[in-house]
């Protein structure tokens, strides 16, 4: 079940590699984004001594979060994924110019995971063209309909 998406991504990079990695999250982040309050739409990801952190991304508190906690909605957090994968993400994004970007923030098993992708990014006629043929997809399937 996703929480949030970053619509932006497709737009504005080439996928190329998926990932599904965990989140380090405080007690009020939980539940505020069980009740669908985060945003992920500005947020990457960096590689710092051997770790991946999530810069960002938008978790806004609850109002019935504790008095004695002032929460922070955009610091950055942990991301939790095996060793191997880490070191194979950062060999692609420092040698290959890649980058790390967050697609989705969804349940899995009832623990919120963050989906990231290895992107690299699209320049203005990259991204024309990519709109030219969503544009011809749709007027393909509108014209198939209407036989």
């Amino acid at each position: 079940m996703s929480i949030a998406e970053n619509r932006k991504a497709f737009h504005d990079y080439f996928v190329e590699d998926r990932y599904e990695a965990g989140l380090v999250l405080d007690g009020w982040e939980v539940k505020a984004i069980r009740a669908g309050r985060a945003q992920i739409s500005d947020a990457y990801v960096i590689v710092d001594e051997g770790a991946l952190w999530l810069l960002g991304a938008h978790i806004s508190p609850l109002g019935s979060a504790s008095t004695h906690v002032k929460p922070d909605p955009t610091r950055t957090r942990k991301l939790l994924m095996h060793a191997e994968e880490i070191r194979r993400l950062v060999g692609k994004v420092e040698q290959r110019g890649y980058t790390l970007i967050p697609l989705d923030l969804h349940f899995t098993k009832g623990r919120i995971k963050i989906q990231i992708a290895l992107a690299k990014g699209k320049l203005k006629h990259d991204k024309r063209a990519s709109e030219r043929e969503k544009e011809w997809q749709r007027e393909k399937n509108r014209l198939l309909r209407a036989r």
